[in-house]
């Protein structure tokens, strides 16, 4: 007591110990607000083990169980959902808007309700709760799209998407298949296609559309015609509401949606997922995010992604399970990034394609050589700590160069998961750096439900695809025609868990082609196990081909080259096992190439300098794309398709290099 009277009543201290004191004062300050590292979930030099029969799993997996869900309370899709209604306190679900105006929000509870309301409208018209009921659902990503699927699952019944650009054979071949005698269309002319489908007598299983938006009465008359009932959406929810039924819950082995591969070639299949996988699939993911970046109620997801791929539908169990929410795009690729700003989400699933962007905008922006040497220094200093271990978005160098990247994004991301198709290693560290986020890299398909490995929290290492998920382990199986052998660390990457698919919907040959007899998926993909335990893809059994000299060629690899170069959109390279060398279809850059082309001295519109090319190689002025049928929904290349298209272009291509 006596020191402190003494130091209350002492003289003011001198200027020097002013600045002793401040400076302490702001030791402690940084001290207790700096990041902390993030702790990996693995030991990062050892991320793997093996086990028996050659296979390896994550050396976070306590025992040799594999795991089927995440929450005790939810083993369903239909469980998922409700648990999160509790989780969230019936908070904000489903979210939507319009043309600059904030996003509107359905709660939790009303999400149930009206699935509830539908589901009984489906079963009042003569539906049969039951995982041998199927219901197509035609339509993009909206609010709608998971009131129709929830209503499938309260009553036991199988979501079937369809996909926007599938075209007229695709849907008759997968509403025949499935015996799909209800479709739940958002749009006029989508129940326009059905119906002119069914007039041709194409599709006599369909007896029933359903519209989310206004229609224009005379539908109905011409559905009546051929013997399809038009209704509205709204319609049969009132109906349900007035003869309500309780739920049928589904049990985790049952079927819950059948996802047809809009593939490259062929016909679509129908992979048969059972709730189990999809639960099991996102159960994976929560255990490898770990407590740091697993969801909670406050967080919020946009949805652009199709919902029709099972990348998008992983992520939403995740949310949903979690209470959390998702906002929906307005239906405008080109508006995403005003949906971005106003949605401000948190966690932020995205395919490569769109981060490639990103980086491209970066670098562009960089045009002097003072900007350049700030960028890359910045990013240098960044990654530093993203080495470390330290994610962080409030550093002097995103205070002066990131911000504005991070603000196209919402400004708060904290979480991204990448996936789809590959990165490239470069763009991924740079993007680790400059968005202040953990970035996760995700590899699977849809006979795996989505994903089978998963970059581990805590590893900044780029050009890999991560461990398998605890859902799941993997093996890698000689290709020895590509003179791949497992006993090197390389093969075909193969896959056994809880996340793997049922089959092919009345497929059995398709069905025997994917999986063994053992039960082990065959992806088609080559992988390498590196010297951490992760695993790498480095080859493509299927998209292969020999050249007349004998020679083996991976296109997508040499596209993946190629499509680096600043003035280049797209590639589509081509080979004939008739000819000795290769070809291509190369897309510029619309807004990079008439200034790299002036820089040579050469003016003129995209189209004319297209023209002005070389004789090996054709530009083509048009992007690839989903609309114009040469990119699949995932964003791969229809090579089939993509051949057909530029036959003559192809065939002019050769004659000149002969």
């Amino acid at each position: 007591m006596e020191s402190l009277f003494q130091f209350l009543f002492s003289p003011l201290p001198t200027p020097a110990l002013i600045s002793i004191f401040i400076l302490g004062a702001a030791v402690l300050l940084w001290l207790n607000s700096r990041q902390k590292p993030v702790t990996p979930s693995v030991d990062l030099n050892r991320q793997t083990v093996g086990i028996q029969g050659g296979a390896r799993k994550s050396t976070a997996m306590e025992n040799d169980n594999l795991i089927s869900y995440y929450y005790e309370d939810a083993r369903t899709l239909y469980e998922v959902f409700q648990r999160g209604l509790h989780a969230s306190g019936n908070g904000p679900c489903l979210g939507y808007r319009k043309p600059g105006q904030p996003y509107q929000w359905l709660k939790y509870k009303q999400v149930s309700d009206r699935a509830q309301h539908l589901g009984s409208g489906l079963l009042h018209r003569g539906l049969c709760p039951s995982p041998d009921q199927f219901i197509g659902i035609f339509a993009q990503n909206r609010p709608e799209w998971i009131i129709s699927e929830l209503a499938c699952y309260t009553y036991s019944m199988v979501a079937v998407p369809l996909y926007d650009t599938l075209g007229p054979e695709a849907l008759v071949f997968i509403i025949n298949r499935a015996d799909i005698s209800t479709v739940l269309c958002d749009k006029q002319e989508k129940a326009e296609l059905l119906l002119s489908n069914c007039e041709k007598e194409l599709t006599p299983v369909l007896n029933t559309i359903i519209l989310m938006d206004a229609f224009d009465p005379d539908l109905i008359d011409r559905g009546s015609k051929c013997g399809v009932d038009v209704l509205s959406l709204r319609e049969v929810e009132t109906l349900g509401k007035d003869n309500k039924k309780d739920p049928v819950p589904p049990k985790p082995e049952d079927l819950c949606i059948v996802c047809f591969t809009s593939g490259t070639t062929g016909d679509p299949k129908g992979a048969m997922l059972t709730h189990e996988n999809v639960v099991s699939n996102a159960a994976g993911v929560l255990r490898s995010f770990e407590r740091s970046f697993a969801p909670v109620p406050q967080d919020v997801s946009i949805s652009f992604l199709p919902l029709a791929h099972m990348f998008e539908r992983v992520v939403q169990t995740a949310m949903y399970g979690a209470g959390a929410r998702v906002g929906f795009f307005q239906g405008d690729i080109r508006l995403l990034p005003d949906d971005m700003k106003t949605l401000q989400p948190t966690i932020f699933p995205v395919v490569p394609r769109l981060l490639n962007r990103v980086y491209d905008r970066v670098q562009s922006g960089a045009q002097t050589p003072f900007k350049k040497w700030l960028l890359n220094f910045a990013v240098e200093r960044k990654h530093l700590e993203v080495k470390q271990g330290i994610i962080r978005n409030n550093s002097i160098w995103d205070r002066l160069v990131f911000h504005k990247v991070q603000e196209t994004l919402g400004g708060r991301v904290r979480v991204m998961v990448t996936g789809a198709a590959p990165i490239s290693p470069s763009v991924l560290s740079f993007l680790r750096a400059c968005l202040g986020c953990q970035i996760f890299e995700a590899y699977g398909q849809t006979e795996c439900t989505a994903g089978c490995t998963f970059s581990a929290s805590g590893d900044w290492t780029s050009g890999h695809v991560g461990i398998p998920l605890p859902c799941n382990i993997v093996k890698l199986v000689d290709v020895e025609e590509m003179n791949y052998f497992a006993a090197n660390g390389e093969g075909e990457v193969c896959i056994k868990g809880k996340n793997v698919f049922r089959g092919y919907l009345k497929d059995e040959d398709k069905t025997a082609e994917a999986l063994d007899k053992d039960g082990w998926l065959h992806t088609g993909d080559i992988g390498k196990w590196l010297a951490s335990g992760v695993l790498k893809i480095i080859d493509r059994k299927k998209n292969i081909f020999k050249l007349a000299q004998g020679e083996y060629i991976a296109p997508e690899k040499i596209e993946n080259v190629y499509v680096r170069s600043g003035p280049v959109a797209q590639v589509f390279v081509h080979g004939d096992s008739l000819q000795a060398c290769l070809v291509g279809i190369v897309v510029p850059d619309p807004e990079v190439l008439p200034g790299f082309a002036a820089k040579l001295g050469v003016e003129g519109s995209l189209e004319k300098l297209c023209k002005n090319q070389v004789k090996d190689l054709h530009l083509h002025p048009e992007q690839f794309s989903i609309e114009n049928g040469l990119l699949t929904p995932t964003l791969k290349a229809k090579r089939a398709d993509l051949t057909k298209f530029f036959k003559l272009q192809i065939d002019s291509l050769y004659a000149n290099v002969q």
